[in-house]
């Protein structure tokens, strides 16, 4: 079975490109659509779209990017620019589609794979939702990607990856794990100034593990045993 793999367009600006993007899911045999607060779809859509206009039909619209990606154990952010920085101090390693392929080979669980605006991509806290920052190699001279191009790209490279027996942890345990880090970094008095920054590098390095739902229960099991030994 293939891995359940969904696309989300964050305010796509040209129907052209999003009709072109159901073509290039269509053509890699994926299907799950979610667009947050797109453009109107009409005739210029559906031209793109060819004979992936059923797949437009039955995507999922939202309000919200956090709406888009609940139910998604590992969310996968793309960006055109290599080492892309969320702030001043910390600078997210951005990995290849293949090597994307790679490290979610023999699991099973939601992946959820974001394409930002096509002129102006992610704000910061759309990339803070991020696991894992993707990029797809190109030349320095002009590494921006038209949309659908940057998908057909991706899902060529994701294409024929099946489920393993491995499950990703629900999303929703996963978000209680990151809550209880942050429990801990009060009960520690860990620094003010620094919180942000270390729950969003906890998260980095949570997404690139890709939790398994046995691992999430024995972080949090000792994050308790911290908990009660500290009060």
């Amino acid at each position: 079975m293939q891995m359940n793999l969904k696309i989300v367009l964050v305010e796509p600006l040209y129907q052209g490109n999003v009709g072109s993007v159901a073509r290039a899911m269509k053509n890699f045999g994926f299907f799950d659509l979610v667009l947050v607060n797109p453009c109107r779809l009409e005739v210029e859509a559906r031209a793109m779209s060819s004979h992936a206009w059923d797949l437009l039909e039955n995507a999922t619209v939202v309000s919200s990017l956090s709406d888009a990606i609940a139910d998604s154990s590992i969310v996968i952010g793309t960006s055109g620019v290599s080492g892309s920085k969320f702030d001043e101090h910390l600078r997210v390693p951005a990995f290849s589609p293949r090597e994307v392929k790679e490290s979610l080979s023999g699991i099973d669980g939601n992946v959820a794979v974001l394409f930002g605006r096509e002129d102006q991509g992610f704000n910061r806290e759309e990339l803070r939702l991020c696991d894992m920052i993707m990029t797809i190699p190109t030349s320095e001279v002009y590494p921006i990607m038209n949309l659908s191009h940057a998908v057909a790209v991706v899902l060529y490279e994701m294409s024929g990856m099946t489920t393993g027996e491995l499950p990703l942890a629900d999303a929703f345990d996963v978000r209680l794990l990151h809550t209880h880090f942050a429990e801990v970094l009060d009960d520690i008095n860990y620094p003010e100034h620094k919180k942000e920054k270390t729950k969003l590098m906890l998260k980095r390095i949570f997404g690139r593990a890709c939790l398994l739902e046995r691992e999430v229960q024995t972080l949090r099991g000792i994050m308790r045993r911290i908990q009660k030994n500290l009060r």
